[in-house]
């Protein structure tokens, strides 16, 4: 059996997606270590400890165990976790040294990257980097990222075994902004939980939420600049349409959330438009009775490294990747099959939204393509193809960095 140690410093499994920090990648994390767990690949996942009440190990289930490593104090903000790496790497190699060996390490972020090459070089082990975000991307689409993230992406992209994209866009990034070794590159896209995320009865799922029959937009994630809720509002106004509201589940994240949020708010008071209501963040199952219960479903980051749920400027109708429909001008992974935004603004999301509230048989079109193609993507196959390629890396020695 391969056992892998899976750093994810900045962000637990455990914890709810939508609050703080957390968000696709702790769904990416979970879902993968407890499909590998299944597919007899044994995980320790080594995250920061970020509440005091935590237990220091928990068991998931056979094979997926949580370990919490103390790093700082537990309410630091993500934007110091840097300086908390070296505390991190010494907590998870006390446990290594303790624990059962492990044959490799798959780093999640560039945090966790960090600590990842020192380990990779201390206990000689090959090491799998998952980076979520690219700070040479975020820069090109309008977030910049200090410097030194940059040189740290490309430290660990250098002395990666393996570097995990998630679709060929994100491939060719890795090559043309941090000169990737492609023959280092495997594209291992995430799949989909279809226990929850299928089509379902709009109706049934509306009279769940308490929701009337007016024309529903969604917003679901983190609330952020670069999530860009206060274009989604933006876009409901342009609509005009009194009979419609944007529903938003999530929770302001990082140092601008709450001035994010605000301005959401304020511009959705001037414009006298109907925000409908703001949900704090749900467990990630219940997310799919949202998504069945709206309209469209507006997705507008400015990037993200996989169209998942979330996928730079796109309109979900509804989303969920199963459970229906969407418009999109993402430029990276497109996972299910969507018509482009042609352009940047909530104007040009609003033509595009429109013509799909006021054509009920094109927006049904759009949904059963978009849960044909997200039938492709499930958990089992993802861990199929990871453990292929993590038992490739346990038979031959790690590279060195260069």
């Amino acid at each position: 059996m391969t056992t892998v140690a899976v750093l994810s410093l900045h962000s637990s499994p455990l914890a709810l997606p939508g609050v703080g920090d957390s968000g696709g990648m702790n769904v990416y994390v979970r879902e993968l270590v407890s499909s590998l767990a299944q597919a007899g690949v044994a995980s320790t996942v080594y995250v920061r400890r970020w509440s005091d009440d935590l237990p220091a190990v928990v068991e998931v289930e056979p094979g997926f165990s949580v370990v919490h490593v103390d790093a700082g104090p537990v309410d630091l903000p993500k934007e110091k976790l840097e300086s908390i790496v070296d505390e991190f790497v010494d907590g998870v190699r006390a446990h290594l040294v303790t624990a059962e060996p492990v044959d490799l390490i798959h780093a999640n972020y560039w945090l966790s990257g960090l600590a990842g090459h020192r380990l990779k070089h201390e206990f000689e082990l090959p090491l799998v980097s998952t980076f979520h975000t690219l700070a040479r991307v975020k820069a090109i689409t309008g977030d910049p990222e200090p410097e030194h993230r940059i040189e740290a992406e490309a430290e660990v992209i250098g002395c990666s075994d393996v570097i995990l994209a998630s679709g060929v866009a994100e491939a060719d990034d890795l090559v043309a902004h941090y000169g990737a070794r492609r023959d280092r590159i495997e594209i291992v896209p995430p799949g989909v939980d279809h226990a929850f995320f299928a089509p379902g009865d709009r109706a049934g799922a509306r009279a769940a939420l308490g929701l009337g029959d007016g024309r529903v937009l969604l917003f679901v994630g983190r609330i952020q600049p670069l999530k860009r809720l206060t274009l989604a509002v933006e876009v409901l106004a342009l609509l005009d349409d009194p009979d419609a509201a944007l529903v938003v589940v999530g929770g302001p994240s990082g140092t601008q959330g709450e001035a994010e949020l605000a301005e959401a708010l304020a511009i959705a008071s001037a414009r006298a438009c109907a925000t409908g209501c703001v949900i704090p963040p749900q467990p990630h199952h219940l997310l799919s009775t949202y998504y069945r219960a709206a309209d469209v479903v507006l997705v507008p980051s400015r990037s993200e490294s996989f169209g998942g749920r979330a996928g730079g400027r796109r309109l979900r109708h509804p989303g969920g990747g199963r459970c229906g429909r969407r418009v999109d001008d993402h430029r990276r992974a497109r996972p299910d099959r969507a018509s482009l935004v042609e352009g940047d603004g909530a104007d040009a999301y609003a033509a595009a939204v429109a013509p799909i509230l006021a054509d009920p048989a094109r927006a049904a079109e759009l949904g059963a393509a978009a849960a044909r193609r997200a039938s492709t993507y499930t958990w089992s196959t993802t861990a199929g193809r990871l453990r292929r390629v993590y038992a490739d890396l346990a038979a031959r020695s790690p590279v060195r960095c260069g």
